[in-house]
Parts: C-alpha cells; structure tokens; sequence
C-alpha cells in the first residue's frame, strides 16, 4: 500500500515469502517512512502475528511479539524497513523459546539470535544501497539459515489444529468445545498456545473475531448497524463489541471507523504481495 499526507509519505509493500519459507511466513514486507519536522504517528492493533523487522539504524534488528493492546509507533526522518511476519504458531521454530516470553514486547535480535549473526545481517541488509528485492532475499536467507538448525519439525499438535479451527471460524469457538474436540484439557490447550503462539487461546480467538469485525465495519457504506455487526460476529451484544474495540484500539467503534475513512483518501493501492524475483 501507498499512503501519502503532508508531511509524511509511506511506502509499504507485502512481498510472498520463497516457497522454502512459506509453511512459516504469511508474507515479507518492505516500507519507507519519510517524514518532514513533524514526527508521523500510526497505531498498530493487534494481529495475531509475530514479526521481525531490520531496519536501517544502528541495531535496530527485533521482533516484535504477539500484541494484547494497540501500539503507537513514531517516526521521523527517512527509516527504511525490512521484515518477515510469521504466521500464527510458527515463530518459536526460529527463535527457540516460549513465544510468551515475547508478547506484547520487542526483543532485539541480538538477544533471539546471537550479537555475530544479528550483526551479519545488519551489514548485510544495510551497508551498500541495495534494491527492495535484494533486501527480501538477503533476509529470508537468513531465515533460512536459522531453519536448517532448527530441530526437526514436529508433527502438528492441538496447538496447530486449534489454531486452524480458531482462524476458519474467525474466533467465533468456544475453547472448553474446542479442546474437547482436539481430546486435551482446556489447561493443555492454554500451555501450549502459550509456548507455540505467546498467548492464550481464548484471547487469539478475541483479537481473531475483532479483525473479522473491523474488515467487515470498512465495506460496509453509510451508518453502522453496531447490534447487527455484534450479532453477525458472535458478541453477546453491542456493549460487548465495544468492549473489544476500547481493549484492542483504544477507541469506540464509530471513532475508529471515522478515522479509518478520513485516511481513506491518501491511500493508493500499488502491487500487493508481488513476486521477488
């Protein structure tokens, strides 16, 4: 996506991950922020995903964990971006450890990887000017590189499947039903989500249903029928749905809606998850 105001201009861009990758990664992505005087600042809701981003200030390689509330992200100048999002589940293959131990934090790659590969990378991604698409490919081999040492893949567990059925049904299960179904107690559930995905299985199935709701609220033109969309997305009522928003965007539905169609303008759709050659 292209989005342009004055006196910020954003490129981003979602590339598919090699072919290698893609069991792992929903996408990689490129964006350029550059600002004037005045900082630009954009919120991030949550969304399910962990992410690591490389970016062209000294060791400023990280990832950033599965997100419980919104973040505000500040920038200003020129910060260039390169990163991987990993589908839901799938991060701890690269990073050896409770994915729990990431959430609603950022955690340099130093730290996840070692100071001599993180650094590698950063040379490598930043020392010569370098194209979008070399810069994707350099930093899957480096994914790449950390799943060959991986140990070997495990077979799918409850935490996988769960996952599959939560997604499907855009977070409208009810655990205690789901783990029934995937014959494990709801406590066996819970601790695997929290080492494979970094957060509890009923809060994925939320932040999955109220993305379901917020892509559902920008199609639809004119006024909101709020108590239909709650029943349509399985809240118990509109208060309930509300309470989601003020949770995971700190704000009301029709403020959010609102601010969603006042940027709508300055956005300009160029090609989207595009071959890297």
């Amino acid at each position: 996506m292209f989005f342009a105001s004055k006196p910020a201009m954003i490129i981003y861009q979602e590339y598919p991950p090699l072919p290698a990758l893609r069991p792992w990664l929903d996408c990689v992505w490129t964006c350029r922020v550059q600002t004037g005087a005045t900082p630009f600042t954009h919120q991030v809701l949550p969304d399910n995903c962990i992410d690591i981003l490389c970016q062209d200030q000294q060791d400023a390689s990280f990832a950033v964990g599965m997100m419980t509330a919104p973040i505000t992200v500040v920038s200003q100048g020129l910060v260039q971006t390169v990163a991987a999002r990993f589908k839901p589940g799938a991060a701890a293959r690269f990073f050896q450890l409770p994915l729990c131990e990431l959430s609603d934090g950022r955690t340099g790659l130093q730290q996840l990887w070692g100071r001599e590969l993180a650094a590698r990378l950063g040379d490598a991604l930043w020392s010569e000017p370098l194209s979008n698409a070399q810069r994707i490919a350099i930093l899957q081999e480096y994914l790449l590189l950390r799943l060959r040492a991986a140990p070997p893949r495990r077979q799918a567990g409850a935490a996988d499947h769960a996952i599959a059925a939560i997604e499907a049904a855009s977070g409208q299960v009810r655990v205690d039903g789901l783990a029934q179904q995937l014959g494990v107690s709801r406590q066996h559930l819970a601790l695997q989500f929290r080492q494979q995905v970094g957060i509890s299985p009923k809060l994925f199935a939320r932040i999955c249903r109220f993305r379901a709701a917020c892509q559902a609220m920008q199609s639809v033109a004119g006024q909101q029928d709020w108590a239909q969309m709650a029943l349509q997305y399985g809240y118990f009522d509109q208060s309930h749905l509300i309470h989601d928003f003020q949770e995971f965007a700190r704000s009301s539905p029709d403020a959010w809606l609102a601010g969603r169609r006042a940027r709508a303008p300055s956005i300009f759709p160029i090609a989207t998850r595009t071959p890297v050659a």
